[in-house]
């Protein structure tokens, strides 16, 4: 066994070896962003969509597993069950990478799992659209546990003065490769026809080359990141450690958080709008193509735009935070994201220019609304515990997270209307307004023990 350059928990100590980690450690966002964006964000939905409707019956609905789902909900219902999927799995896998403290395999099998599943949607033609919603449960499932695990190695890779600009960075990686790839798309998707292609065709082609993107990229931090976790004796008889340890561990950090139940509010506050968030952005290209009618080179571009101007409001609203503070700034964004909501409701058919300034207002308020939320959360963290909250942060948002895309689904289901099911996602950020405009932050930073910032 080689020595390595850190104990069981620290950072590495030699700035060298620690920035080639770290560059390492940027690519795996570099990878995976790719599915995010072009597989769940622009084609997967609409064309998950067609082919369940090609294969409805005279009445609308499709029958998986002999239960009635009309074909436009089975895109978000997908969503649904695969981050509940996520959830039962990523204890199972952190109680097993604490065990062994070894996360890189564990990492890889994830990510070669999402991998798999996305290239194996080429497949995905005429009728087929079981197999479909099977790719789509295990590709999700397998991204988030995989996203779990590629957070916990940050603490090991970067000091705690230089984790901010780190994480930063793999996020700016993450938004570069899926732009790049969505360029890419656009040129495919817009000349198929040149190329010997049908529609179809060309969307199968850019729903597997994001898998393959992602599998090849993820072995730059296969390759570079190191195991330094001190294995864990098992925990029980028979096993049981290893399935029980990750849920004993998040029932306790729950149990430890009830002494802190200022820092509580604020984690419910942010599942409830963080849940509206990710479903309008999940549910938008489906509501862009069936309710507006827009075409998907439309779609792409807007997907673009949103890429690009994330990063401009992120850093847009850092600045508004240092004014005006983190929590009133996150207010002023579910005001945004709501009015966002309304004015897709009244949005008429076919007039992409209004789709582009909705899409331009996503973007300027997404990366800073859950940009500004982390940062907050992070004040509200008792010192020496920031690991173990930030734990139950992502799992408890993945365990969420299937509410609203199942809000959106169920609209639909009912009255048969993307714009019901669209604007059924407005409670979400009015409950998310509520729930944190109530939340004192200032004495949530005193109870957790933590130095008062000048601006919160």
């Amino acid at each position: 066994m080689t020595a390595e350059t850190t104990g069981p928990a620290g950072p590495i100590t030699d700035p060298a070896e620690r920035r080639r980690e770290q560059r390492g450690w940027y690519f795996y966002d570099f990878a995976c962003s790719v599915y995010s964006t072009s597989v769940v964000t622009v084609f997967l939905g609409p064309y998950l969509t067609s082919v369940a409707e090609a294969a409805a019956g005279a009445d609308g609905f499709v029958h998986p597993l002999g239960v009635p789902v009309r074909a436009g909900s089975l895109f978000p219902y997908a969503v649904s069950v695969s981050l509940v999927v996520a959830i039962v799995a990523m204890p199972l896998v952190s109680a097993a990478a604490d065990r062994s403290g070894r996360k890189k395999p564990l990492l890889a099998a994830a990510a070669y799992t999402g991998a798999a599943a996305t290239t194996g949607m080429f497949f995905l033609e005429g009728e087929r659209y079981l197999l479909g919603a099977f790719l789509l449960i295990v590709a999700n499932a397998a991204f988030a546990v995989a996203m779990m695990l590629y957070n916990a190695f940050l603490p090991q890779i970067a000091e705690p003065d230089e984790r901010d600009a780190v994480s930063s960075r793999g996020w700016a990686f993450g938004y570069t490769s899926g732009a790049l790839v969505l360029v890419l798309n656009l040129v495919l998707y817009s000349s198929y026809g040149s190329f010997g292609l049908t529609e179809g065709e060309a969307i199968r082609i850019c729903l597997a080359s994001a898998g393959l993107w992602w599998g090849v990229f993820a072995l730059v931090p296969l390759r570079r990141l190191r195991d330094r976790g001190a294995p864990r004796a098992a925990g029980g008889p028979s096993g049981e450690g290893a399935v029980g340890a990750g849920w004993r561990q998040l029932r306790a950090t729950l149990k430890d958080m009830r002494r802190h139940p200022l820092t509580l509010s604020f984690l419910l506050a942010y599942l409830v709008y963080n849940d509206g968030v990710q479903t309008v952005i999940s549910q938008a290209a489906v509501y862009g193509e069936k309710e507006l009618g827009l075409e998907q080179t439309t779609l792409i571009t807007a997907v673009l735009l949103v890429q690009v101007l994330a990063v401009a409001g992120a850093l847009a609203m850092g600045r508004l935070a240092r004014t005006y503070g983190a929590k009133r700034t996150i207010l002023g964004s579910l005001v945004v994201w709501t009015a966002i909501l309304l004015a897709g409701y009244v949005l008429p058919a076919g007039k992409p220019v209004l789709f582009f300034c909705m899409a331009a207002a996503i973007g300027l308020v997404l990366g800073g609304s859950q940009a500004l939320s982390r940062s907050l959360f992070s004040h509200l963290v008792p010192a020496g515990k920031e690991a173990e909250y930030f734990s139950a942060y992502e799992m408890s948002d993945r365990g969420l997270s299937w509410l609203g895309p199942l809000v959106f689904g169920l609209a639909y289901q009912l009255t048969g209307s993307y714009r019901t099911a669209i604007i059924s996602l407005v409670i979400f950020f009015v409950a998310g307004f509520v729930l944190l405009a109530r939340v004192p932050v200032r004495q949530a930073v005193t109870d957790a023990g933590n130095r008062m910032p000048e601006r919160i």
